[in-house]
């Protein structure tokens, strides 16, 4: 059912939606904390492009898991630089 490329798309288009439509509905003081939860979900988008670009052939799913592997590894680490300056801003002036 995947492999039409037709099928795909819809679905990354209505992933890209509801995405979209559920994140315009968290209120602004959730964002950072929620952000936090979603470097496990880029965790596992890692995962899945090593195993999308570790094939044994170079076509374009090799070299879309590659570009994969570098957008999730910046969302990570983007995630854990955010929370740990939001985690800063709690402690008191003389901890920092």
């Amino acid at each position: 059912m995947l492999d039409d490329p037709a099928v795909a798309l819809t679905i990354l288009v209505l992933a890209l939606f509801v995405g979209v439509e559920i994140i315009s509905k968290v209120p602004t003081l959730l964002h950072t904390p929620l952000m936090s939860g979603s470097n496990a979900i880029s965790g596992i988008t890692i995962v899945g492009a090593l195993l999308a670009a570790g094939g044994e052939e170079r076509n374009l799913a090799a070299w879309l898991g590659f570009v994969a592997i570098i957008l999730a590894t910046i969302n990570v680490v983007g995630g854990f630089a955010v929370t740990h300056r939001m985690l800063a801003m709690f402690k008191g002036k003389e901890q920092r």
